[in-house]
């Protein structure tokens, strides 16, 4: 992977801004970094479109770009599956893992907080964050420590003790990331912006801890990175949401769909992290405009 890979002139968006304007704020590309892949809320398993989808946002790991895959939770459509969307979700998670890339997943809400009933994830490439733990992998001469615990329903009061229980903080680690599928202060949804308020179901701001180059979480269906909380502290870590890889209702209809492609390298108190936002479904009115969204975290402080 090399630095140098950046594409040029995308469109910029505003930090904390959704998917259907452009993000604005500084990209820092870092000289020596490992590249993450991270997609969620897949659905798989409502239809062929959705499949498709998953495709188009798996392309940077398919074609080596990046080492790592983190899929942030709702893998599935529901619960319950069949065998045969188990066997081919899988095989495809399987096919990622034989080319090298490691993959990682949090179960989400879909899949009842645990793997689905029947997909045995065998391959020592897949991991599965099916209680709070952490993995500890080696990548460009670094070590990647991925800590997070599968959704929790009433997440508002146990989150600390539910990131304190992943161990993290007994890990040594160049770059940590937190890997989460959970609603969390300040994060905006549907066609009239509804924001999310600390809650039973919700992870208040002032909770995010420190120590992360980046939190990484699925369950909200909009693409969008948050800095700040409610009352505009800043967040200890940055919280970046993927999104839905594809529209799974009209109040989605505006947004645009994708994955986020993360360089990760040592720096500060738990890594620094740079991104951009990869494009692969606009909406109707924006297809022209719409192509690779980048945007970065400022250098995080010793």
């Amino acid at each position: 992977m090399s630095p140098t890979s950046y594409q040029a002139a995308p469109p910029r968006v505003k930090e904390g801004e959704d998917s259907r304007g452009p993000l604005r704020s500084q990209a820092y590309p870092p000289a020596v970094a490992v590249r993450v892949l991270f997609l969620s809320d897949t659905h798989l398993g409502f239809g062929e479109g959705f499949f498709d989808s998953f495709e188009k946002a798996l392309a940077p790991a398919t074609t080596g770009e990046t080492d790592l895959v983190l899929h942030g939770g709702d893998l599935f459509y529901r619960s319950r599956i069949p065998a045969w969307l188990a066997e081919r979700v899988y095989g495809r998670l399987s096919d990622l893992a034989d080319s090298g890339v490691d993959v990682f997943w949090v179960p989400g809400n879909h899949e009842r907080s645990s793997a689905p009933r029947g997909l045995f994830l065998t391959h020592p490439r897949v991991r599965v964050f099916d209680r709070p733990r952490t993995f500890v992998v080696e990548r460009g001469g670094m070590t990647i420590a991925l800590s997070g615990f599968p959704f929790a329903p009433r997440v508002g009061r146990a989150f600390t003790s539910l990131v304190a229980a992943t161990g993290h903080a007994e890990t040594r680690a160049d770059v940590k990331l937190l890997c989460l599928h959970q609603s969390i202060e300040g994060a905006t949804v549907g066609p009239f912006d509804f924001v999310f308020r600390p809650g039973e179901e919700v992870v208040s701001g002032r909770d995010v801890p420190a120590g992360f180059a980046a939190v990484l979480s699925g369950h909200i269906h909009r693409c969008q990175v948050l800095r700040k909380d409610l009352s505009g502290r800043p967040l200890a870590s940055p919280v970046l949401f993927a999104g839905s890889t594809e529209r799974t209702s009209s109040a989605e209809r505006w947004e645009t769909k994708g994955a986020f492609v993360l360089d990760v390298e040592r720096g500060g108190d738990g890594g620094r992290a740079t991104w951009e936002f990869r494009a692969h479904g606009a909406p109707p009115a924006e297809e022209d405009a719409c192509r690779v969204t980048r945007w970065a975290s400022s250098p995080r402080r010793p």
